[in-house]
């Protein structure tokens, strides 16, 4: 096992307002990923650059065997082992590390292309697109369900959407490094392109006629979610083939997104042959 002791590059900052410590600026192309499965799952990513991995010694011992199985994969910086609190000290405010974390480049995000050549040779398909869905936490465990429901893709706005952070990979527990997160800068232009490339366009809304279960899609399709609260805006309403729901009784009065997602992509997976894993980036 490659082991040495922690060295830091660079001394944390210290933030005057509060009298603690923030950390370092990191360059635009790097990031802090924190806990195990989001951890394991990046060093495992041959397509994830790793920079550092720092841990506790108890992490250490807990997690020596996965992060040799990823070393013997490709090439991979030595752990770096540093107590708890200095490991607080690298990363966000209130980040729940469980001890471990690295410092990585982020990934490459594919093209709205890319999920045609995924789907080419598939008789079903199953995209999940979201429609300036804000919340890390929210996106995260969509990219989360949509891998454990073997979804090819989720597609994002470039723009009223989370970037790639630790928060959004921890929340997706490991899927970030296995399902595609499309950023696109046009809602409607996507959604053309899904349908050019053989996708129908259902929309989740409140207000539809049918439920998901009613309306029996089948084939190829790209199931749109709205923003939290607001729920899908106009132009992408219009543009969706079919607007369906989920049977709810009036005790509520929606689901939070990331439920819905879930529920909706176990509707769609139940009677189609989609546990097929994607592809990785």
């Amino acid at each position: 096992m490659n082991h040495r002791e922690s060295r830091h590059k660079s001394a944390p900052r210290r933030d005057p307002a509060k009298g603690g410590e923030r950390p370092a600026k990191l360059p635009s192309n790097q990031l802090w990923l924190y806990g195990a499965h989001a951890v394991l799952a990046a060093l495992a990513n041959k397509a994830r650059k790793i920079r550092r991995i720092v841990l506790t010694v108890e992490a250490l011992r807990s997690h020596a065997a996965s992060i040799q199985r990823a070393r013997a994969l490709r090439p991979l910086p030595g752990e770096e082992t540093t107590e708890r609190q200095e490991l607080d000290r690298l990363l966000p405010p209130g980040a729940v590390h469980q001890g471990i974390a690295v410092l990585a480049e982020h990934l490459e995000s594919p093209g709205i292309e890319d999920i045609g050549r995924l789907a080419q040779n598939r008789d079903h398909a199953v995209v999940m697109v979201l429609d300036q869905v804000t919340d890390p936490h929210n996106v995260g465990a969509i990219l989360r369900s949509a891998a454990a429901f073997g979804a090819l893709a989720v597609v994002v706005t470039d723009r009223h959407s989370p970037e790639e952070t630790g928060t959004l990979a921890k929340s997706a527990s490991g899927a970030l490094e296995v399902m595609p997160l499309v950023r696109v800068t046009n809602m409607v232009r996507a959604l053309e392109q899904l349908k050019e490339a053989g996708f129908w366009t259902a929309g989740l809304a409140g207000e539809a006629t049918q439920t998901l279960a009613q309306a029996k899609l089948s084939g190829k399709i790209a199931l749109v979610m709205g923003a939290e609260g607001e729920g899908l805006r106009r132009l992408t309403r219009e543009h969706c083939d079919h607007l369906v729901k989920l049977p709810m009784s009036d005790l509520v009065e929606s689901l939070n997104v990331s439920n819905a997602a879930a529920i909706s992509l176990y509707e769609l997976a139940r009677d189609q042959d989609l546990a097929v894993p994607p592809a990785s980036h």
